[in-house]
């Protein structure tokens, strides 16, 4: 693409970016930018053209004629998220301005295998999509969790530890013959940090650490899912914890962060005490009646886990930690052993201003953040150039089916 075409996908990103943000006038548009009514005209136009901005309605002003109202399509565009958990999938269809149209969880084993589980994904997004009232064409980018590592760039899942059949299998290429529209696919600790940012608007960096059978982190800096050189950013659960060098991770290593402060390692301890403890959730279970072995194992899990997050503190510095997964539930048992051992271990200028707190979203962290992905990669300038090349493909094909006919 030529430097001409680059600097206006940014400009058009620029202005839908402004109209999402809450800009409704082209005259507000024209001041925010620097350009002129001219070419503002002309780029809004575009857009509405292709259907990614609608105008109507008035605003009252004092004299003259009132202008029309811009605002993100709701009609003709909707992106769709999805969750996938190992024994759950969350399948969303939302206006691009973040209302929910439709939305549906059900169970399934994730270790079926990629082709199975997404062809769940599929049935069930035409199920939302028709309850939505908007056909196929309609969907404008679809994002997509995963519980596993990924390369973002191409939707590809590698080495997932719990995804039995998955390893390099590339998400996108399921959906590329139905759906006209880019896919995105992300870890699903990613998606939850970045559906948490969202709703936290006074933060500028933030951690999100899951705490569930596993655990994860994902990270967010000015808006922007921070992935690393390969995707691997955040994966803290492998960091290594002094004095357990007789723990084994399931990754091979010994005395893993995972291995010793995780749901799974929890629950493992409880049942060699003799305490009916499977899993993460069994935890959970056991704490909140009062188990004092387990409340126990709990806290000596939270000083572990914080003795990491404070040399992630002193390397980060943000600003929010936020802690999500089943385990964070128990956030009377987690915060304060958490908080001592960053208080305590890292450098004072960084804990100075840091807040630890637990999920606002809860388990639709991952949902809300795949809905923000996909509209903020359709509102950039690569998503609005995906756009505009579809709809040239598209033309060009409407005039050779003319010819020929």
């Amino acid at each position: 693409m030529t430097a001409a075409g680059e600097r206006q996908l940014t400009a058009l990103s620029e202005l839908a970016g402004l109209v999402a943000g809450g800009a409704t006038r082209r005259s507000q548009l024209a001041t925010a930018t620097g350009l002129s009514r001219a070419a503002v005209a002309q780029r809004v136009d575009l857009l509405i053209a292709q259907g990614l901005l609608v105008e109507t309605g008035t605003v009252a002003t004092e004299r003259g004629r009132p202008p029309l109202t811009l605002q993100l399509a709701s009609r003709t565009a909707v992106v769709c998220a999805v969750d996938l958990g190992a024994t759950h999938r969350t399948v969303a269809v939302a206006e691009l301005g973040g209302k929910v149209l439709a939305e549906a969880t059900e169970g399934i084993d994730i270790n079926d295998g990629p082709e199975p589980v997404l062809t769940g994904v599929h049935e069930q997004l035409g199920q939302l999509l028709a309850d939505a009232g908007h056909p196929a064409e309609h969907v404008r980018a679809i994002s997509v969790g995963v519980p596993g590592p990924v390369e973002a760039r191409t939707g590809t899942v590698i080495r997932p530890p719990i995804m039995r059949g998955w390893d390099g299998y590339r998400v996108p290429g399921f959906f590329a013959d139905r759906y006209r529209a880019p896919v995105l696919v992300d870890n699903d600790v990613n998606m939850m940090a970045l559906g948490e940012y969202g709703h936290r608007p006074s933060t500028a960096h933030l951690l999100y650490v899951k705490v569930g059978t596993g655990i994860g982190c994902g990270i967010v800096s000015g808006g922007v899912v921070h992935r690393g050189a390969s995707g691997a950013a955040g994966d803290i659960g492998h960091i290594r914890v002094p004095g357990h060098d007789d723990v084994l991770c399931h990754c091979g290593n010994t005395g893993c962060v995972e291995a010793v402060a995780s749901g799974a390692a929890i629950a493992a301890t409880l049942r060699e005490a003799g305490l009916p403890a499977e899993r993460a959730s069994d935890v959970v279970r056991l704490v909140a009646a009062g188990d004092p072995l387990a409340r126990r194992q709990v806290r000596l899990a939270a000083q572990r886990l914080g003795d990491v997050l404070a040399s992630l503190v002193s390397f980060y510095n943000p600003d929010t930690i936020v802690l999500g997964g089943s385990i964070a539930g128990l956030h009377d048992d987690l915060l304060a052993d958490i908080r001592g051992a960053v208080y305590r271990r890292a450098l004072p200028l960084a804990t100075r201003t840091v807040a630890i707190e637990t999920t606002l979203l809860g388990h639709r962290a991952g949902i809300e953040g795949a809905r923000r992905l996909a509209v903020q990669h359709l509102l950039s300038p690569e998503g609005i150039g995906h756009m505009l090349a579809g709809a040239g493909a598209a033309a060009g094909a409407v005039a050779e089916a003319q010819a020929k006919g």
